[in-house]
Formats: structure tokens, C-alpha cells, sequence
């Protein structure tokens, strides 16, 4: 839905509240929406949160492009910090940017702000401590202060991974991008495929560039819970929350190895990872939306019928059938459609966008 190098940003939607569309990681990332909440240390996206999103980004695109709720691959949501600046005049006063305060006892404090501005957070801070108790201090240095892997990376640098290594050039990319001149690193503790090509390089799950290697160097950075993995050391949640869901067992045991973790905290970390992909990355919208039958329009006696008529058809009881089984069922029933028409269908119907026809897709049919 995105250009690669191109975004789209309306401050004033139908609602007053922000709009964009970016292009992130080969998939577009859409947002936002902005309304009270109770605080919890786990947020989860809301179906109305979703379709609002949906519904305000449709008003940009060409008339060719179709934007549907089976096209949302993740969704998640977090809670904004925001505060009251204590030396504000009007005490009702939220601020959405970062506030600097210093006590009686001369306590320097800052809250509120955000990731993307911690350079800025971290400069207001210092400043503030270097006036209020007169320390002795230069200029501030952190404008041109490289991040950890920034010195030697360039444009091309992939492309010594891919020579040196023997990666995939989309893994090379990916680690080049994200680690600097330290995914040679990560490239070095990569296990041999076996294959002729690539020679290094397990992916975790096979469409995204995430390798195994990743994980052991995440260990070596302190990660220390495979939701940590999954989110933060790389994006799989965040970009298809489907996917991501097959590579917690891996994960975990790599880190199990890594950190001598006992069967039960294994156990422990799997589950959490679960729970964390079902409530928080949006699989439980996506699953409640599946088990909506409200769009529908058989009667509970044709619904109990075709019910039957599925299960008899998923033979070996996956909770899905495929294509084939489709055109089974139809022919079953005389029903004639073309093999292309079949697949506009199912491409409609298919909202997790798996190829595979779930029940509440299979009654839509």
C-alpha cells in the first residue's frame, strides 16, 4: 500500500486526530487513534480502534485500492504519559511533550515525552542538573553522537556480509540495517544451513528475514524473555502476528540453552509469549472478528447444516479446509464457478489472509 521512500501525515481527520501511513519494514504501518484508557501494563488494540484507522486511511487512496479488515496483519496500542507540569500556573495543564522538574530538596525529574525524543529528554535533564547544583560541565555532545554499530556502517555494507558470510542478501540487509557494523557479529554465531545457498543463516520463520542468530546475540544483549524477542530484538510481532506465532518455540529454546533455563521456566516463557501475541499484537480482535457470524445471513438451521457439511470436508479436523476442498464441497452441491472467480471469493472471505478458508470464512461463501 506504501512507496518505499514516501508517507502521508493529516493532522485534522473527521475526528480531529492524526492520520499517517508509512511504509516500515516492507509493510505499511498505519495510525493513530487517541482516547482515555485505564492504565495496565498491557494494553490491547480495540476492533472500534482498528476500523477507525481503517476507515480514515481509505479516504487517501487511489479507488483501485481496497483496504480491508483481513489486510491488518498485527495491531497494538500503548498508553501516551502524559503529565502535569508542577510549576504551571493552570494546574489543569497536560503536557504531551517531556517535563523537567526540580524539587526542594533538589530532585531533578523528568516525565512525560517519548521514545523519539530521548536525545532532547536527556539534554533537558542534564541542563537542568547542571544549573540548579553548578556542576562543572562542556557543551553538550550528544548531536552527532553516534549509536553502538554507527562508525563503519554504509549503504553497501550488506554486500560484504552476503560475500563474507554466505547470508541471504535480504537477511545481509536486514542485519546491515539493523545492527550497523555489528551485524558481522550476529553473521559469525550464524549456523550452517547445509544448504548450497544460503550457507549461513536459519530464518525463524521463513518470510521474514529474522535469523536464529539473532536471538543468541539478543541473549548476549540482555534480552531475557522471548517476548522480548519476538517485539523488540526483531519486529515479527509487530509485522504478522500469524507468523509470529511460530517462532516462540524456537526462540525458546535457543534462549533455554543459552541461559540454563529448567523445563517449567520454558514452559513459563512460551506461554507468555502466547498470551502476549493474543492480547496485546491484536490475534484476539483478528480471532473474535473470525467468530462473528452478525454478517451472515443464514438461518441457525443452514448454519448448523454447513457447519456439518465443513467438518465433514476438514477430514483431518484442522479447523480449516483448503481451495481444494472448496471446489469439493461446490461441486458436492452442483454449484459451478470458474477456478478464478473461486479465488476472488476466497481472496474476499480469507481475513487472516493464511489460504485457508476457516469456518466463519466458510459460511460467508
Amino acid at each position: 500500500f506504501s512507496p518505499d521512500n514516501m508517507g502521508l501525515l493529516d493532522p485534522a481527520t473527521s475526528d480531529g486526530r492524526v492520520i499517517f501511513f508509512l511504509p516500515w519494514e516492507k509493510m505499511t504501518i498505519a495510525g493513530t487513534t487517541d482516547s482515555p484508557t485505564d492504565v495496565t501494563s498491557h494494553p490491547i488494540p480495540t476492533e472500534e480502534d482498528i476500523n477507525f484507522i481503517l476507515n480514515e486511511v481509505r479516504n487517501y487512496l487511489s479507488v483501485d485500492v481496497e483496504v480491508r479488515r483481513g489486510d491488518v496483519l498485527a495491531a497494538w496500542s500503548g498508553i501516551r504519559p502524559l503529565v502535569t507540569d508542577p510549576s504551571s500556573k493552570d494546574t489543569q495543564s497536560i503536557s504531551r511533550n517531556h517535563v523537567v522538574s526540580i524539587s526542594q530538596s533538589g530532585l531533578v525529574t523528568i516525565a512525560g515525552g517519548k521514545w523519539t525524543t530521548y536525545r532532547a529528554m536527556a539534554q533537558d535533564a542534564v541542563d537542568a542538573a547542571i544549573r540548579a547544583h553548578g556542576l562543572k560541565a562542556g557543551s553538550s555532545k550528544t548531536i552527532g553522537l553516534q549509536l553502538q554499530g554507527a562508525e563503519d556502517w554504509s549503504p553497501t555494507l550488506y554486500i560484504r556480509l552476503v560475500q563474507d558470510y554466505g547470508l541471504e542478501s535480504e537477511v545481509a540487509q536486514h542485519l546491515a540495517s539493523t545492527y550497523g557494523d555489528k551485524a558481522f557479529e550476529v553473521a559469525k554465531i550464524a549456523q550452517v544451513t547445509g544448504k548450497r545457498w544460503p550457507i549461513v543463516g536459519k530464518r525463524l520463520v521463513s518470510e521474514f528475514p529474522y535469523i536464529e542468530a539473532e536471538v543468541v546475540y539478543g541473549v548476549k544483549e540482555y534480552a531475557r524473555t522471548a517476548v522480548d524477542i519476538i517485539s523488540r530484538r526483531t519486529r515479527l510481532a509487530f509485522l504478522n502476528v500469524q507468523a509470529a506465532e511460530e517462532a516462540p518455540p524456537r526462540i525458546v529454546e535457543i534462549m533455554g540453552k543459552e541461559l540454563n533455563w529448567s523445563e517449567q521456566k520454558r514452559k513459563e516463557e512460551l506461554e507468555a509469549a502466547k498470551k502476549f501475541l493474543y492480547f496485546e499484537m491484536g490475534y484476539k480482535v483478528k480471532s473474535d472478528q473470525l467468530a462473528d457470524s452478525s454478517e451472515i445471513s443464514l438461518l441457525p438451521s443452514d448454519i448448523e447444516r454447513y457447519k456439518k457439511r465443513f467438518h465433514m470436508f476438514d477430514k483431518e479436523k484442522k479447523g480449516f479446509i483448503t481451495i481444494l476442498d472448496v471446489q469439493r464441497v461446490l461441486e458436492s452441491i452442483s454449484v459451478q464457478i470458474a477456478e478464478n472467480t473461486l479465488h476472488d471469493i476466497l481472496n474476499e472471505v480469507d481475513l487472516n489472509k493464511n489460504g485457508q478458508v476457516e469456518l466463519n470464512e466458510f459460511l460467508q461463501v
